[in-house]
């Protein structure tokens, strides 16, 4: 667990309130503001209450919640986190890196090169067991599992919407369906 003197990203934004429909994440040290869009909704509002079901008590999914990262550069709002069973906050009140069994984030057309990119290495420096970047451009989920510390998934499968899309975690494995999913093609 982190204590109460280690640096989190999050600090950054101690007594600052973000404006309402934005979604503020820190990489590289960087503050970035993002507004909502409607495919994120969509598939966030979509795929949650899937994971919710299945997961029955064995575990929490969050959307927007601040995780605390090993780096006082990087703090991420996943669009979607699956918490792991018996994951305790820190001293902060949040989930560390380590806690999260998977993470999924639709990406944005500003934001698609750090989706694809970007937190790919950072969560697989941070061995997070699934990194799901769904894809509305291009109507496809790709499933990073078998994390290197290099910063590398040694796997990706390629989901396109429509198929069902399974993530197996731990000791279950989630089924989510896709069909629900809106293609935005730009």
């Amino acid at each position: 667990m982190t204590s109460a003197s280690t640096e989190s990203a999050w600090d950054a934004l101690e007594g600052v309130n973000p404006p309402r429909g934005y979604r503020v994440e820190i990489t590289d040290g960087k503050i970035i503001m993002t507004p909502h869009g409607e495919s994120r909704w969509e598939v966030v509002l979509s795929a949650a209450p899937q994971i919710r079901a299945q997961l029955a008590g064995h575990g929490r999914v969050l959307s927007d919640v601040m995780i605390d990262f090993p780096s006082p550069r990087f703090g991420y709002a996943p669009d979607l986190a699956v918490v792991a069973p018996g994951a305790e906050r820190n001293a902060r009140h949040r989930f560390e890196w380590h806690d999260l069994e998977a993470v999924i984030e639709v990406a944005s057309p500003s934001g698609r090169d750090e989706d694809h990119l970007g937190k790919v290495r950072t969560y697989a420096q941070c061995g997070i067991p699934l990194y799901v970047v769904v894809d509305p451009a291009e109507a496809v989920c790709t499933v990073h599992s078998a994390p290197q510390r290099t910063g590398n998934y040694r796997e990706a499968e390629r989901v396109p919407f429509g198929n069902d899309l399974f993530l197996p975690l731990a000791d279950r494995t989630l089924v989510l369906s896709t069909d629900g999913f809106p293609a935005d093609p730009r």
